[in-house]
């Protein structure tokens, strides 16, 4: 983009609270289900962006997501379930063997980082924009998901979408992300936790007793699941109630001092989930139309697999900026790597009981898995 191309846009951010999504996908790469990818949401803002046009004056740089209401559809037993549909079914009214699919209901926000024409010059040519980009959401598919329109006039009145441009003093900036972030309350922003892999993948590597360090998986899984392990605590002894002294010898004849074993469980910094952050190269760029089967014969297509790492919910009233909100696509051709990225710092997150985060960052960054 040439430098006066840049010169007529300006930096803003466009808020679209409480999307009502029905069915949603829930299961958001091999190996995690849940909230769907961070990747269903850049992919939104990629296709909304190309649905608007460049007439409307609007880039799309990045996206953020806050969660207000999630109700996965599940049934539970001994393990979670998904409620699944009976269709497609055979003649004789038996279900067929169907390729499973989680569905998730969702209410959340999305915070668009934007850069904006300075043709949209006053406040009622952003707010019709920003009201145009709501209609056009309101007919798109987000994460596979159904938006529902709000059933209420008084509920299209209060949820309306916002498109403000950001001021130029980092003091006036944070201060307007937190009349901002007061919009996104009660809920949960999705932020990166790369810098927690990192460190605990350093932490089991110093347990490890065979002299093997451990692997960014290791620290993955270990960071996914909710870990509990025997602790031996010393009981003390009670003291004697007759106030007469040991005789000479006994102490050399006392049995050890008892010990009762509790089960503890690993702490947590915070609300960690394991979440796909992007795809990683399997193979050479081939030609349009050299795969069978492709399901779009007029693209370039290379098969990827997921990549994953660690991420947090956290309220956002706690996020300094909106930098550290969004959530932005990079690829790097040499290497095959499509990868979401996240700024959110660890110091964000100081005074919480994280221990891993306050460990220097090693070396050579290990951030991601790939399955």
């Amino acid at each position: 983009m040439s430098a006066e191309l840049r010169a007529t846009f300006e930096s803003a951010l466009l808020l679209v609270p409480h999307l009502q999504v029905q069915n949603a996908n829930a299961i958001s790469s091999p190996m995690t289900w849940g909230f769907p990818s961070i990747t269903a949401f850049v992919g939104l803002m990629a296709a909304l962006e190309r649905k608007l046009g460049a007439a409307a004056g609007l880039q799309f740089n990045g996206v953020g997501v806050v969660c207000h209401r999630f109700e996965a559809q599940t049934h539970r037993s001994y393990t979670h379930s998904f409620h699944l549909s009976r269709n497609p079914v055979r003649k004789d009214g038996s279900t067929a063997g169907i390729v499973e699919e989680g569905r998730i209901h969702l209410d959340i926000s999305l915070v668009f980082d934007v850069s904006l024409s300075s043709k949209v010059a006053d406040d009622a040519a952003r707010q019709q924009l920003a009201q145009t980009v709501a209609d056009l959401l309101a007919t798109m598919r987000i994460a596979g998901g159904s938006v529902i329109a709000p059933h209420t006039s008084r509920a299209r009145r209060t949820l309306q979408p916002q498109l403000r441009l950001e001021a130029e003093d980092p003091k006036q900036q944070a201060d307007e992300f937190a009349k901002l972030s007061r919009r996104l309350l009660p809920g949960f922003a999705l932020v990166a936790r790369d810098d927690l892999l990192q460190a605990h993948q350093r932490t089991l590597s110093q347990r490890q007793t065979d002299g093997q360090p451990a692997t960014a998986l290791d620290a993955w899984l270990d960071l996914s699941r909710i870990n509990t392990r025997a602790v031996r605590v010393p009981v003390e002894p009670v003291a004697s109630t007759t106030g007469e002294s040991p005789a000479p010898g006994a102490a050399d004849d006392k049995p050890a001092a008892p010990e009762r074993i509790e089960w503890q469980r690993d702490a947590r910094p915070g609300w960690l989930v394991p979440i796909p952050v992007g795809y990683a190269a399997l193979s050479e760029l081939h030609p349009a139309g050299s795969v069978t089967q492709a399901r779009d014969a007029s693209t370039p297509l290379r098969f990827v697999e997921s990549v994953f790492s660690i991420g947090q919910w956290i309220s956002p009233h706690r996020l300094r900026d909106a930098a550290q909100l969004i959530w932005w696509p990079t690829y790097d051709e040499a290497t095959g790597l499509y990868r979401c990225r996240n700024a959110c710092a660890p110091e964000t997150f100081q005074g919480s009981a994280n221990a891993l985060a306050a460990e220097p960052a090693p070396a050579t960054p290990v951030d991601t898995v790939s399955a």
